[in-house]
């Protein structure tokens, strides 16, 4: 292969040019070349894992590896070596590269997230669906860290972690509504109808007041199937007596207050009031 026909995304490591390189190919390049005693971590394990980033980490083009041996770590251009204490951190095989094991990868972006995107992260992997974790993991690696850069971070992102969740947008519209004074929902709970036969499970439940706030990402839309599913089964629930509020990407941006006074109004119509 000429040499016009490769790339160097790393020095000394080349790969050919016929295809982007994106993050996940980046990886993939670099795990070829990876000594043993290394593994992949911080937001690298996260994209390995699956787990939610925002934009500057999920499209970086930088690779992030820890070794416990301070004189294998590596280093250089468009790789960030860290250095892993002995026995702090579970290595394990994921999608075929060493990778840090899924709690540890969450404790390990506490020093570089925020404290909404570790939230989302922690409820990614206690989530609804194949969850990777469960909250006594998530409690016990966070009392590991304790003394550790980022452990103030991590004790507060966990209590806001909630399991049963099925996207950061829930996760995103959740926080938003508590943090404006408003009750906690149900996250993801079954929805029955008067003969106690389950119709639906709701995005974001208020079983007190049969309020349902359901998050209408774009996906529905696009699957003609799933759209008109949906229509259906929303006509359920609400022949069941329940309100549904329904709410998209632009009320968790620009419309937040649109979104917040719309959920308030459905549960004060249900008789909810705020504690003064």
């Amino acid at each position: 292969m000429r040499g016009s026909d490769l790339v160097q995304p790393f020095p000394g490591i080349r790969a050919p040019r016929h295809s982007p390189m994106t993050p996940t190919r980046l990886i993939a390049v670099y795990n070829e070349r990876m000594s043993p005693e290394n593994s992949f971590s911080h937001v690298t394990a996260a994209l390995i894992h699956g787990l939610p980033l925002p934009l500057r980490f999920s499209r970086a083009m930088t690779i992030h590896v820890c070794s416990e041996n301070p004189a294998t770590r590596h280093g250089g251009r468009g790789v960030v070596g860290h250095h892993n204490v002995p026995g702090h951190i579970r290595i394990v095989v994921a999608h075929g590269f060493r990778v840090a094991a899924p709690v540890d990868t969450w404790c390990q972006l506490s020093t570089m997230l925020s404290l909404d995107e570790l939230i989302m992260v922690g409820d990614a992997l206690v989530r609804r669906i194949n969850p990777l974790a469960t909250m006594e993991q998530l409690r016990a690696a966070v009392a590991r860290q304790s003394g550790r850069r980022g452990a103030k971070k991590l004790r507060a992102a966990l209590e806001d972690v909630r399991p049963g969740v099925d996207s950061p947008k829930e996760t995103e519209l959740r926080l938003l509504l508590v943090r404006a004074g408003l009750p906690e929902p149900e996250v993801n709970g079954l929805i029955f109808n008067s003969v106690e036969a389950k119709i639906a499970t709701g995005d974001l439940v208020y079983r007190l007041w049969r309020v349902l706030v359901e998050y209408d990402g774009g996906q529905h839309r696009e699957d003609e199937e799933q759209y008109n599913w949906d229509i259906d089964r929303l006509d359920a629930i609400m022949e069941s007596g329940w309100r549904v509020v329904r709410i998209n990407k632009s009320h968790v941006g620009r419309r937040r207050a649109t979104a917040i006074r719309r959920v308030e109004i459905a549960l004060r119509d249900a008789g909810w009031s705020p504690i003064l």
